[in-house]
């Protein structure tokens, strides 16, 4: 299959690239740029030179009209300028922006207009499934999302309020260097920001609400000077009295079926760097269980999830590609 890739010159877009490379349906053919149009991909992601000759090129319909497979990886307000003309001419399309994660409405409040919206599928595979074999277009979640969403899904039904206190590697302020990411700012630091008001709150609220309409949710991400990786500690507060055993029934049956989530008696980032895992654990504490995740923010928190979801969308089994063991140490 021809696969296109709009924005290849981030962090998101050199993943796809290098995890695209051993799909053994898959064919890289044309991958944007509108600052590097005409530079050989290897000279931007370096690490994959010997891997592929192809040069970036303008993000024109033109040059995409021979994909059967997009992923848009460009900034928010971008893949609008792009999905709908994909879509219009028989592509089918992964958008690993914000642009298609929530409603209009909901967009419009937190990301400001939006020109070209369209319903999307949410891409969080392993809720949406069914619903994701049938879609034209996936809306890849948020990083921070998948793993505060995969950790609490199981009992959602039973919480009555949840904290999110979240850990993330520098990779997720993307690849534009900022006095946020510098060095020196960083270095020996572990930075709260968007304490309260960080715009991927509503997918989380979004999703969590699917399961239980009243339940209330709380996120404060934090940065420390890692580049890969996001640990999630979930405080979580249930309306009625599960013991441990229960609650780990409970996620072993919900994830019965789901390759790329592991039930773990302790997690670390180290466990599921590079992969597309998220590793999971609970722990019952007096009043509260504290439910812990891990994940790769650039593989299954970005672009080996949104290969996941192209399988799933293609009839594929969804390991293909993605049965990549994590680095340790």
């Amino acid at each position: 299959m021809k696969v296109g890739i709009v924005g290849g010159t981030g962090y998101t877009g050199g993943e796809l690239l290098r995890l695209l490379y051993n799909h053994p349906k898959v064919d890289v053919n044309v991958v944007t740029s509108r600052r590097e149009v005409g530079k050989e991909v290897w000279k931007v992601h370096k690490h994959l030179k010997g891997f592929y000759d192809l040069k970036f090129v303008e993000p024109d319909i033109k040059n995409l009209e021979d994909c059967d497979f997009v992923f848009t990886a460009v900034p928010h307000g971008e893949a609008m300028n792009y999905v709908p003309e994909l879509l219009e001419v028989g592509i089918k399309v992964v958008d690993l922006s914000a642009d298609y994660r929530l409603p209009k409405d909901v967009y419009e409040r937190v990301y400001g207009e939006h020109k070209a919206y369209i319903n999307a599928i949410y891409g969080l595979t392993e809720i949406h499934r069914e619903e994701i074999k049938k879609a034209d277009l996936v809306a890849n979640p948020g990083c921070y999302p998948t793993g505060c969403i995969l950790a609490v899904a199981p009992i959602a039904r039973y919480v009555e309020k949840v904290i999110f206190d979240c850990k993330s590697g520098i990779t997720g302020a993307g690849a534009k260097p900022t006095e946020f990411t510098h060095y020196p700012n960083l270095h020996e630091s572990l930075v709260p920001y968007r304490v309260t008001n960080h715009r991927h709150y509503w997918e989380m609220v979004q999703e969590l609400r699917r399961f239980n309409e009243n339940v209330i949710v709380h996120f404060t991400p934090h940065v420390f000077p890692g580049s890969r990786g996001i640990l999630t500690t979930a405080h979580v507060f249930l309306k009625e009295d599960l013991s441990e055993e229960e609650v780990k029934r409970i996620y072993e049956e919900f994830y019965e079926n789901c390759y790329f989530v592991r039930i773990q008696e302790e997690v670390r980032l180290s466990y599921v760097r590079g992969s597309n895992f998220c590793d999971v654990a609970i722990f019952k504490g007096e009043d509260r269980f504290v439910i812990v995740s891990a994940i790769d923010n650039l593989v299954k928190g970005a672009s080996g999830q949104a290969i996941q979801n192209m399988n799933v969308m293609m009839g594929w089994d969804e390991r293909l590609g993605l049965e990549i063991p994590p680095l340790f140490p």
